[in-house]
């Protein structure tokens, strides 16, 4: 038999099964051809369909069947609706976008500005109905139009939104405005019976999945990396609760080599072909569905994991729809897809000419069509693009400008979770121009964001920024210095561009290496061993930082004054430590070690011809102290519950007998008992919403997403009516703006009351 379902290359379902009871996606036969050849039944294509140009533009525009494609249609519609509302941002675009303010953004291209606040709300609503209208294949192309124009305007304007899936989103929404995704569950449809339930080419299909096992495969290349397949990259994600059943048999250590490291290594690179073979695809929908519903609860990424599941149903047979919908009751067929096998010719197709047993041409199938232009454009872009997907994550020796410590921008590449980055030390430093005055500012002044700290590009704008807005403040030609310390996958914190550099007047070029980038220090990787040892080592109240420096460079830090026996140890290299109240200097050698006095500054000189490598071990005595008082009012409180404290409380600590703990907290005089009570109720509601039961989580998270889209949507009805009618007075105005802003009980209360750290860590 002949498949049902064929693409170009490897990227198609097969069929080597008896298809005797349904009708082929091409025109019906009379008489099945004889047995198929075993490249037939893997790939569902001949040898002769590659042989020539002309072949293959015919099997590209083979005629299938478009279920599969209108249902993925659907999902996807349904999906960036949501995402509109969330990780697109609506709920809080007012936030974003401040109208008037000194802010300093970071487009793709300088040029590129928000709009208006009022007009980007309609910008959004437009994003929003072009979503819908892809989801109910309501005036399909102009809704795709809708849906990639705002999606990728908004896309480009904010470089640190950038990551790998909302990339796949804007992809997707483009292919899908070339396709026939209109054909099948679709108002179009209705409106236009000549396209309801017709055929697709075959390369809607064969676009799609490349897609899709581009972003597979190439997420498992981009895994070979040494630091992932060490286990350095994701490391913490083993102490995730979700991972509990797998520790119940192996260490955690093994749980983040073997399971997090090791699994998503193999499963990104096999996923896409287990998905296209018969036999593996049932075990290979199981568990790409379990990772993603994992990654749904470990990451915010908003609608990226149920967007995969969607796409995963693309490897069955086109005509999976019918079957399953047909399994519904009949009086539900008035609003479910349709069931039936028969589908319309479609001037998109090429068919071939069917014969009868008697050598005939079949009556009921459609009559053998030519070849157009349009035909031969559809396989010609199909190619290109396919061949574009495979080059761009490998083409980071053209954007050269946008290399760091890892290549390009993060989005494009797929090199997803590869990398992680901890920041200890950002100092941003002006000078003014004119009068030599030196000044620091607050990292992140002027901007939301914090991703510039990892790229070159970002930070060039960001000085540029800078410089244009703090003559506002009478400071003349400024000059901007950064000194960022970053350590990526658990190496040593060291700089990532050169503090001695003026960023606003350095040169940087998107095609050429960045010229103030310092190099990473892998030579010194192996370190990261004797790092786990020595953590290990230590006690819950020791907290240390790994720092390597380049020769001829200086780190001046200041020690807070709650750490305590602060310490500089010397692992590599040679260094002068400089006190700076105390006018001293001390050389440190491998192995040696300084304490360094709180509450002052000291300055670190590398003085050795190669990288210096030490770490500060400190601990933090507020912090410890009030863990100290803390277990001992618990003990206290513990033994207050079970009748066995028989002295009597003085008045600071009789709070500590109430049974409401919200109560007590208010009547509490002591700050060290109210800070206790306050922590022991939010561990409490903390227990209690992870113990809670299914019916109460799902309700929780209803609710709190009921009230972020409806404050979106209250939002832009604001800003529509002062497009069209002007701004309403300002009380008016507040009080909209406030009944958008309500909030359901359980999220009111948490604002009030946030959950957070009662002592910080402070940075060295």
């Amino acid at each position: 038999m002949e498949a049902r379902d064929a693409t170009a290359g490897a990227f198609v379902s097969r069929s080597g099964k008896e298809q005797t009871a349904k009708k082929e996606d091409a025109a019906p036969r009379a008489k099945s051809p004889p047995t198929q050849s075993r490249m037939e039944q893997m790939f569902g294509f001949k040898a002769e369909d590659l042989s020539s140009w002309q072949n293959l533009v015919v099997l590209l525009n083979r005629p299938t069947d478009p279920a599969s494609l209108g249902i993925f249609r659907f999902l996807f519609g349904m999906l960036m609706a949501i995402d509109v509302t969330q990780e697109r941002g609506l709920s809080h675009l007012d936030y974003k976008y401040l109208d008037g303010a000194p802010v300093c953004r970071f487009p793709l291209f300088d040029f590129l500005q928000p709009l208006p606040l009022d007009w980007m709300y309609l910008l959004y609503l437009v994003m929003f109905l072009g979503a819908l209208g892809i989801m109910l294949g309501c005036f399909y192309r102009l809704s795709c139009l809708m849906f990639i124009s705002t999606y990728w305007y908004v896309f480009f304007l904010d470089k640190t939104a950038w990551n790998n899936h909302s990339y796949l989103y804007g992809l997707i929404g483009f292919q899908l405005t070339l396709m026939d995704g209109n054909r099948y569950w679709s108002v179009d449809g209705l409106r236009r019976p000549s396209i309801r339930n017709a055929h697709v080419p075959l390369w809607n299909y064969t676009l799609l999945r490349t897609q899709i096992f581009i972003v597979y495969f190439i997420a498992g290349i981009k895994k070979l990396d040494a630091d992932w397949v060490e286990g350095y990259s994701m490391s913490y994600l083993a102490h995730h609760r979700l991972f509990d059943p797998f520790k119940v048999i192996l260490p955690v250590e093994l749980v983040s080599l073997l399971v997090v490291h090791g699994g998503g290594l193999v499963l990104d690179l096999t996923a896409g072909y287990l998905l296209f073979f018969d036999a593996t695809r049932p075990y290979a929908i199981f568990f790409v569905s379990y990772f993603h519903c994992m990654n749904s609860q470990l990451f915010s990424i908003g609608m990226f994991s149920y967007t995969m599941l969607a796409t995963s149903p693309l490897f069955c047979y086109p005509d999976w729809p019918r079957r399953f919908f047909a399994r519904f009751p009949s009086f539900l067929s008035s609003v479910l897809p349709l069931t039936s096998a028969e589908s319309q010719p479609s001037s998109s197709c090429v068919y071939k000419e069917v014969l009868s047993a008697e050598g005939q041409e079949t009556p009921t199938a459609p009559k053998a069509s030519k070849l157009r232009f349009k035909h031969k454009l559809a396989a010609i872009f199909t190619i290109v693009y396919i061949a574009e997907q495979f080059f761009l994550p490998y083409s980071h020796f053209i954007t050269q400008g946008y290399n760091n410590w890892t290549n390009g921008l993060y989005g494009y590449s797929w090199d997803m979770m590869v990398h992680s980055r901890t920041h200890q030390h950002v100092k941003i430093t002006y000078r003014d121009g004119k009068t030599g005055e030196i000044g620091y500012l607050n990292p992140g002044v002027f901007t939301q964001s914090r991703r510039w700290k990892d790229h070159g590009d970002m930070l060039k704008q960001y000085a540029t920024c800078l410089n244009q807005l703090l003559p506002r403040y009478n400071i003349s030609d400024p000059e901007i210095y950064f000194d960022i310390w970053v350590s990526i996958n658990e190496r040593f914190q060291q700089r990532i561009f050169d503090p001695r550099v003026d960023i606003v007047t350095a040169d940087w070029s998107p095609f050429q290496p960045n010229p103030w980038l310092m190099p990473l220090l892998v030579d010194l990787s192996p370190w990261r061993t004797k790092f786990q040892e020595i953590e290990s080592s230590l006690d819950n109240q020791t907290e240390i930082v790994f720092i390597a420096d380049f020769p001829g460079l200086h780190l001046e830090n200041f020690v807070s004054e709650d750490l305590g026996n602060t310490s500089i140890h010397m692992l590599q290299g040679k260094v002068n430590v400089e006190i700076v109240e105390e006018k001293k200097n001390y050389t440190l050698q491998p192995n040696e070690q300084i304490n360094v006095p709180a509450g002052a500054y000291h300055k670190v000189y590398t003085v050795s011809e190669e990288p210096s490598c030490y770490m500060y071990v400190y601990v933090n005595t507020t912090e410890a102290a009030l863990q100290d008082n803390f277990t001992k009012l618990f003990e206290l409180q513990e033994r207050i519950r079970n009748g066995t404290e028989t002295e009597p409380l003085p008045p600071e600590l009789q709070p500590l007998m109430a049974t409401d703990s919200e109560g007590a907290e208010v009547n509490a005089t002591d700050p060290i008992v109210q800070l206790f009570l306050k922590r022991q109720r939010r561990l409490k509601e903390v227990k209690k919403r992870r113990e809670a039961g299914l019916l109460e989580r799902m309700e929780r998270f209803t609710v709190k997403k009921y009230y972020t889209i409806r404050r979106g949507f209250l939002m832009t009805a604001i800003a529509v009516r002062n497009l069209a009618f002007g701004l309403p007075p300002l009380d008016q105005l507040r009080e909209e703006v406030a009944f958008a802003n309500m909030k359901g009980p359980q999220e009111e209360a948490n604002q009030n009351d946030p959950l957070k750290d009662e002592v910080g860590h402070a940075e060295l």
